[in-house]
């Protein structure tokens, strides 16, 4: 995925960007104190100190240098004046950075009012504060709204500035981002495509922007299930960035993990574990090993090992992440808390169902807490609780919980959306589970339904689903016309009474290796813009493919869902388009 530059200059490691942050927050002290703190060269070195912070995943340090820097540019300039509406932006990505969406909502709101009063509907700063706008929208939990404002940003941008344009093309990848997860999956592999046309047309096939082009289009080719088409097309991009831009480039080790992760998700484990190990180190090198994105990089070392069944690895690893997390983020971060649902998760999987439990409960209190009932996040925390219900032997609760759920989604998001069709999948997987065999064919049929019509007949998700349904299907045959077992097809290696799960979502693990709750975005500290992070499936199949040829490895049957990094994070705005000066 696209990403804003950092607030550092490139070559870096993590000395380097230690040494750099230390000179901006002497910068700032020495201009407050010789300059006084509401001087223009104050403000500009607090405001570079802030950006860095939130680089760092210093959120609350970020929030309050820019909370003080705001007010005194508004009292100082004027609400209206260019360095005002820049001040305003910049504490909104804090906000962002922090998980305060509705903060954040207002202060862009605010923004985009003063600028269609100032500059009209389709000056490029007005566009660009609009963007910015639907990024915020899309990380509080309101796609329909994201959805609508990017494409409409988008719209005005290409009749406006043109087609081949960059604040155009960069708003055509935020909205191709949304689109996968919104299931809309053709669509934004045609945006991917037309970005990388142009941009080999006019900045040449090597261009970094050109390659970041490239690993969108490969990641939404691994939304669709097409593997055949990402991995070639991953391992072009990792090998041309690491030509161009060097091995230890930012974007070359989060294009790395891309591809361990589509590795993972194809079931080669070893070679995906090979190639995270190289993410790790390499960013622990180059930016630290509590930065944040080091610590997302470490979550999908341990996803992969949770995948591949090595839970020696895979727990500590993620116990010392939800740590560092916790330290560094706070203990109500977004980050935070998915950490939390990935340990939940390991423990179910390793047989802890009491711990599991507990943790998934902290999870979803916090979450009603801190974003609300009918939150997308939210709604993915109760389904990995009702997951661990089952596991625990408490099915009526989970059953009622997955029921919720479902209907909740149908609500919030209507009966195709693929999230709605993944809680189909799994209610039908606590129904068949409670032994309720006919209300299990009856979901499992309807998610079938709706993912070859939504998703394609290919698509993982979809043989996951027409899976289900015949296991269903033949347990009860089985029970009516025991003489008329197959005699065919092999042993189901799922427990006695279980139908088979899907295999691990490619960006999150899960209580099995089991079912992706949404289609693949770009995973980042929630509020930034992340890099070239690893796709998750909108649901995955228990036939791994290998790399010919699928090989599965079996799963129970009530499934985790991918937490908090469900909906992608949309890029900002390139900072020279928003706002321009008035």
């Amino acid at each position: 995925m696209e990403r804003d530059r950092d607030p550092f200059n490139p070559p870096v490691s993590a000395e380097d960007l230690a040494a750099q942050t230390t000179l901006l927050e002497q910068a700032a002290a020495d201009n407050e104190a010789s300059l006084g703190s509401q001087h223009p060269d104050t403000l500009a070195a607090r405001g570079a100190l802030a950006r860095a912070y939130v680089f760092w995943g210093r959120s609350a340090e970020a929030t309050a240098l820019h909370e003080k820097n705001l007010p005194l540019y508004e009292e100082v300039l004027g609400p209206d004046h260019a360095d005002a509406l820049l001040a305003r932006n910049d504490l909104a990505v804090a906000y962002r950075s922090a998980g305060r969406g509705a903060d954040a909502i207002a202060l862009h709101e605010q923004n985009l009012a003063v600028q269609e009063r100032l500059h009209g509907p389709d000056d490029p700063a007005t566009m660009a504060t609009r963007s910015n706008l639907a990024t915020a929208y899309w990380l509080a939990g309101r796609p329909a709204a994201a959805l609508t404002v990017f494409e409409q940003t988008l719209a005005s941008q290409e009749r406006v500035l043109g087609l081949g344009h960059p604040q155009t093309m960069h708003t055509r990848s935020n909205l191709a981002i949304a689109y996968i997860a919104d299931g809309r999956i053709a669509e934004a592999i045609a945006k991917n495509e037309q970005n990388l046309a142009v941009r080999e047309r006019e900045l040449g096939r090597d261009d970094p922007d050109t390659l970041s082009s490239r690993t969108a289009l490969a990641k939404s080719f691994a939304a669709a299930g097409r593997l055949v088409d990402a991995v070639p097309m991953l391992e072009r991009a990792l090998a041309d960035r690491e030509r161009i831009l060097g091995a230890d480039s930012p974007d070359t080790i989060a294009t790395r993990s891309s591809l361990a992760t589509v590795y993972s998700s194809a079931g080669w484990f070893a070679e995906a574990v090979a190639l995270h190990e190289q993410s790790v180190a390499a960013a622990e090198r180059v930016l630290g090993p509590d930065h944040p994105q080091t610590l997302s990089f470490r979550s999908d070392l341990a996803a992969t090992y949770h995948r591949a069944g090595r839970m020696a690895d895979a727990i500590p690893l993620l116990e010392a992440t939800l740590a560092a997390r916790a330290g560094l983020l706070g203990p109500d971060h977004p980050e935070t808390l998915a950490s939390r649902n990935d340990l939940a998760a390991a423990y179910a999987r390793e047989g802890r169902v009491a711990e599991a439990v507990s943790l998934h409960e902290q999870n979803l209190a916090d979450l009603e807490r801190l974003l609300g009932r009918d939150h997308p996040t939210t709604l993915t925390s109760r389904s990995n609780l009702a997951a661990a219900y089952a596991r625990a032997g408490r099915l009526p609760e989970a059953i009622e919980m997955h029921e919720q759920t479902l209907a909740d989604r149908e609500r919030l998001l209507g009966p195709d959306h693929p999230t709605t069709l993944t809680s189909c999948h799994n209610l039908a997987a606590a129904y068949a589970r409670a032994g309720r065999l006919g209300e299990a064919t009856e979901f499992n049929k309807r998610a079938l339904a709706g993912r070859k019509r939504v998703l394609s007949p290919d698509h993982p998700a979809t043989h996951a689903s027409r899976e289900a349904l015949r296991h269903v299907r033949d347990r009860r045959h089985g029970a009516l016309f025991p003489w008329r077992r197959s005699r065919t097809r092999p042993a189901d290696p799922s427990p006695p009474g279980q139908p088979p799960a899907d295999r691990a979502p490619a960006d999150q693990p899960a209580a099995d290796p089991a079912v992706a709750d949404q289609p693949p975005g770009d995973r980042g500290p929630a509020g930034r813009p992340s890099g070239d992070q690893p796709p998750s499936n909108s649901a995955a199949t228990d036939e791994s493919p290998s790399k010919s040829v699928g090989t599965g490895q079996p799963s129970a049957d009530l499934h985790a869902e991918s937490q908090l990094h469900a909906e992608p994070s949309p890029t900002e705005a390139p900072p020279a388009e928003a706002p321009a000066s008035g």
